[in-house]
Formats: structure tokens, C-alpha cells, sequence
């Protein structure tokens, strides 16, 4: 049993770096800290029980170099980190203050999440998995949030946005699949200042949804795109079915310039709420290098199986933010995988 363990889990390590997207390769990118700590295990399990030195010294030393590899991908994510955003006072005027939540559609403690929300006051609040039943529910933040988009949906894909801030310009778009929305917006901050929000929540590469995760990946370059060619001051969120440090993540930030608070701070992790040993960061906000964070955290749950997430960031003067770059071959990839979403739907309408 031992060496069973240790193979799958050993081999797990490394699956993530094949390059398709099925979701029986890509589920594997989402536990690496948890992988990371039965590597540990199995290392103390071969120490205990192993009664053979020669494979006892074979196991140690493999899993001890997956557990070496496992820790250099989990730990910009830690307080170990370079941080790519430096924390800044808030400002009102010159900053927002946003709340973001997937509610898990068929979760019906509303006063829950309107609860955390009075409780909270933010500026911008962003649902996903809202349906009408929910935006029926919502409907008392309506006083307090004069603007709204509400696209209600009964299949796990409803979006729900409410914000204090003016909304100067606004579009409700289907950038791969024409069953999922997106929102693009212009939001006036208090000081006057017109920033981008993107808000997104792409299908998840699962087998009962997605057998793929090329529509995820590819929805996410899309925005990541817009926002690097937009000249304002852009933030990306939203639940995107993928977590902080995988490479689709990752080349996201590249083609995007938006930089991630996470890094150099901790996971943040927002799902499963109700499954403490697996937990990870699903629900995300990108911010370009125009802001500093001042703010960052995981809020109580609300009966979904996500947690929600604030943040509070302010436009600043100075190079508070570290951004990456996408190398001419990463450009290539981030444009063949965004064709390769639209033919999939293509093919899938015909």
C-alpha cells in the first residue's frame, strides 16, 4: 500500500506540466499544498514502516525531490514570496472596495450574504452561480447600491453586480460559450477617475460540466488580453475555475501585466468552505500596476461552498506593483489556446 501511495502521488506531482487540457490532467493542478504535505507523510510512513533499506532509500529520495519541487511552486503563494503589490493607506476617493462570492446557485441562505454584505459596506459586489431566486433576494441591497447589472440564470452561470460607484459604460458579453456571461465595465471612482473591472466565471474543466479546460483557458486570456490593451486602470475578478499558481494562471498575468495580491501574502483560499482538507484559491482579483493593495481578505461563509473574498486597492502615483511579461512563445500559446476555445464552441454549435 505504502508504494502504491507513493507512485500515484509521486507521479501526481509531475502531471500538471503535460501540456493538454483534459480535466483528468488539469484537476491535478488545483491540490499542490495538499499534495505537498502527504508527500511528507509518505517520507516519515517509508521511515516507520519501511522494512527494505534499499527501497526505503529509493522512496525517501524520490518523494523527497517531489516534496523539493512541490514547496518551490506552493511557496510564492506563502509570506516567503516576492510580493507583486505593495500595501498602500486606502483612500475612498481614490480607491474601491470590492466584495466578490460565488453563492452556489442552489444555497438558499440569503440573509446570510446580506448579512456579511451590510456587515462589510463594500463599494462593488460581484455573485456568480445567482439565480433569479437569489436576485429576488437581493433586492434589498438595492437602496444602497443605485447601480446594478443583474443577469440571473438557472444554470449555475448567473451573475449578479451592485455598486455604489457610478457605472459610466457597461457590456454583458459571451466570449466562448453563449450560455456564460462575462461583464466588462467603466466604473467612475469618487475622485473621478474611470477604472476597467472585468468580472468573469468561466465553465470549470470537470467532467459533468466541462471535459476540458480549454473554454476556461481560453475565456480568461480573452479578459487577460483586454486588459493589458486597455490604457486605464483594470482589475480582472471573479471565480475562474482555476487556481492562483497554475500555468494557465500564470501565463494570464504575463499576457495580462496584472499582478496578483496573493503573492509574497498567502493563498486566500475560498473553496471548498466545507471542506477544510481541500482548500484552495479559486475565487480571484487581478489588479493592473496602476494600484496598491491595501486590503485583502477571506470573508466568513454564507452556505456556499465558496468562501467570499474583499479587497480594498487605491490607484497610486508610485511603482507600487510588479508586473511580468509574456515572451513572444508565450504570446503564440496564450493566441493558439483562445482559438482553440472558439472552434471548440464552433464545433459544438454545429
Amino acid at each position: 500500500m505504502l508504494t502504491g501511495l507513493s507512485a500515484f502521488f509521486f507521479l501526481s506531482s509531475y502531471i500538471p506540466l503535460i501540456k493538454l487540457d483534459f480535466w483528468w490532467i488539469r484537476i491535478f493542478d488545483y491540490p499542490r499544498f495538499q499534495k505537498l504535505i502527504i508527500h511528507l507523510l509518505l517520507i516519515g510512513g517509508w521511515w516507520l514502516f519501511g522494512d527494505d533499506r534499499t527501497e526505503n532509500l529509493i522512496w525517501t529520495s524520490l518523494l523527497g525531490i517531489g516534496s523539493i519541487y512541490l514547496f518551490f511552486q506552493v511557496w510564492p503563494y506563502t509570506f516567503l514570496g516576492k510580493r507583486m503589490i505593495d500595501r498602500v493607506p486606502y483612500d475612498p476617493q481614490k480607491g474601491i472596495h470590492l466584495m466578490i462570492g460565488n453563492v452556489y446557485q442552489y444555497n438558499r441562505k440569503f440573509e446570510k450574504a446580506l448579512n456579511l454584505i451590510r456587515q462589510r459596506d463594500p463599494d462593488f459586489i460581484f455573485l456568480v452561480e445567482t439565480d433569479q431566486a437569489w436576485a429576488d433576494a437581493m433586492e434589498p441591497l438595492h437602496d444602497t447600491y443605485p447601480n446594478r447589472i443583474l443577469v440571473p440564470l438557472e444554470n449555475t452561470y448567473g451573475l449578479v453586480l451592485y455598486s455604489k460607484l457610478t457605472i459610466v459604460k457597461q457590456s454583458i458579453n459571451h466570449l466562448i460559450d453563449e450560455d456564460i456571461p462575462s461583464l466588462e465595465l467603466d466604473v467612475r471612482l469618487r475622485s473621478g477617475q474611470i477604472i476597467t473591472i472585468y468580472a468573469i466565471h468561466p465553465t470549470p474543466p470537470v467532467p459533468n460540466e466541462n471535459p476540458t479546460s480549454t473554454d476556461r483557458d481560453a475565456e480568461i486570456l480573452i479578459v487577460g488580453k483586454k486588459s493589458k490593451a486597455n490604457p486605464k486602470p483594470s482589475l480582472v475578478i471573479g471565480d475562474l475555475n482555476d487556481v492562483a499558481w497554475s500555468y494557465t494562471t500564470s501565463l494570464f498575468l504575463k499576457v495580462s501585466e496584472t499582478a496578483d495580491p496573493r503573492r509574497g501574502r498567502g493563498f486566500y483560499n475560498t473553496f471548498h468552505a466545507k471542506i477544510p482538507l481541500f482548500r484552495w484559491p479559486l475565487d480571484h482579483v487581478f489588479l493592473s500596476r496602476h494600484f496598491g493593495l491595501s486590503s485583502l481578505k477571506v470573508l466568513p461563509g454564507i452556505g456556499s461552498d465558496h468562501f467570499p473574498i474583499e479587497l480594498k486597492a487605491t490607484l497610486t502615483a508610485n511603482d507600487t506593483t510588479d508586473t511580468e511579461e509574456a515572451t513572444p512563445e508565450e504570446e503564440v500559446e496564450a493566441r493558439a489556446k483562445i482559438i482553440k476555445g472558439h472552434e471548440n464552441q464552433k464545433a459544438d454549435q454545429d
